[in-house]
């Protein structure tokens, strides 16, 4: 049975040790890697606040005391791989860290796990969504136009077998992949929006080309008409606006966008309002890459509404099994800016690495367990109830819960919410 005591937090976004108000038993350690400086620093700090509740909440297990070891993998505020390499480094090195908690982005993800792997660390994140972390394909056959599959190391990233030097899967994650949100927007674009004909553009990056190809693939699928393509490289002078009065022309009803709004995604947004008629409400549709981000709106200005965007988690503020956990956490952390989107996910992956270190524990006949023993018993998960739903792992490590959230940008105000308007859910049966 988990105890229910204090936990003394750590202020700001600092690395540091928190530890359970009761000390009194041996310590078990979990470490957490994490971006939480610079602009990811904005949902990573509230992705470690559910974190903190969750060990608030269960400070101790099986006779230790848990404290959790925070890292910052940014480096003047910028995620770095090289700083989330020496923060495993250094997680590995003390023997009472059991497994750790992140990262948050694929690129910090795949300096880690070989790392880790090695060592025979687990490793459990809340959210990066990269196919190739945990497969071989980026793309499969029937997510892709040409009906051709799209291998990791076509689009110039390691594969999965790549990063497990040892061969034994030490990486699990809550976010459903990448490869699923280009069909999530076009199952929304085609049934909810009742959009028929679409076309797509993408920003020359592997992530953006992969959406961009897997919606195509998926509303075709589904009886829609891709009408144009254009692969827009950010650092070229393609001429976006021409494309867009052309497929207008040639009846899209919204455009896709895959990629990220860095890549000037949702300026096109903005020039969409001279190629569609005025008042013509064509949606405009993209990824994680744009989704929630006040900076899409800027770019977007007086043409934002009609946005939308997929993001590969369930949204708990309408899941009535996560009620509890959010009003506990606001008890805990009062200010608004203390909550996010990866709160309640975050504090899922805790109690899902808790139960595993209980059943590896009591294996050990109470002791410390062996990390590989870890490993095996985060594998083994299966029917595990959380706040934001039931949780298991597949063989590859991905959640067998595939469930999307899509939003809408509600106003022209970036600080404005963005509103939560479908699910799209494939745990029982893939889009491909």
């Amino acid at each position: 049975m988990l105890a229910l005591m204090s936990v003394v937090a750590v202020a700001g976004a600092c690395s540091g040790t928190i530890l359970s108000g009761n000390q009194s038993g041996p310590v078990l350690k979990i470490g957490v890697d994490l971006p939480l400086s610079g602009s990811e620093g904005r949902v990573a700090n509230p992705a470690l606040n559910g974190i903190k509740l969750y060990v608030q909440q269960h400070p101790t297990l099986d006779g230790f005391s848990v404290s959790i070891e925070v890292k910052d993998d940014s480096v003047d505020g910028v995620p770095e791989p090289p700083r989330g390499a020496a923060n495993l480094q250094a997680l590995i090195g003390d023997p009472a860290v059991m497994a750790v908690i992140g990262p948050f982005d694929s690129n910090i993800a795949r300096a880690e796990i070989p790392v880790a792997n090695t060592a025979f660390m687990a490793m459990i994140s809340p959210v990066t969504g990269s196919p190739c972390l945990t497969l071989a394909l980026y793309l499969p056959a029937a997510s892709s136009p040409a009906r051709a599959p799209v291998t990791c190391k076509q689009v110039g990233l390691p594969t999965a077998g790549e990063l497990r030097p040892t061969g034994v899967n030490n990486y699990f994650r809550l976010a459903t992949t990448d490869d699923l949100q280009g069909p999530a927007a076009a199952d929304f674009a085609f049934k909810s929006l009742h959009v028929l004909r679409a076309a797509t553009i993408s920003d020359h990056e592997a992530y953006g080309q992969a959406l961009e190809r897997s919606f195509a693939a998926r509303f075709t699928r589904l009886g829609g008409s891709v009408v144009g393509h254009l692969d827009v490289d950010p650092s070229g002078s393609q001429d976006v606006a021409s494309f867009l009065k052309r497929v207008r022309a040639d009846g899209a009803q919204a455009v896709y966008f895959g990629g990220i709004t860095a890549n000037g995604g949702c300026v096109i947004r903005s020039q969409m309002a001279k190629a569609f008629p005025s008042g013509d409400a064509a949606p405009y549709l993209g990824g994680d890459g744009i989704a929630e981000d006040p900076a899409c709106v800027e770019q977007a200005g007086s043409n934002s509404a009609g946005m939308y965007a997929t993001v590969p988690a369930v949204d708990p503020n309408f899941r009535g099994s996560a009620t509890p956990v959010i009003k506990a956490f606001r008890t805990s952390f009062p200010s608004p800016s203390d909550y996010g989107a990866y709160t309640v996910v975050s504090y899922d992956a805790t109690g899902v690495l808790y139960a595993a270190l209980d059943r590896a524990i009591k294996a050990a006949g109470g002791r410390l367990p062996a990390r590989a023993d870890v490993i095996t018993q985060l594998a083994a998960t299966q029917g595990y109830s959380g706040a934001t739903g039931t949780i298991g792992f597949d063989a590859a490590g991905d959640t067998t819960h595939r469930a999307l959230s899509v939003y809408e940008a509600a106003a022209a105000d970036p600080k404005a919410a963005w509103t939560l308007v479908g699910e799209i859910d494939y745990t029982e049966k893939l889009p491909y």
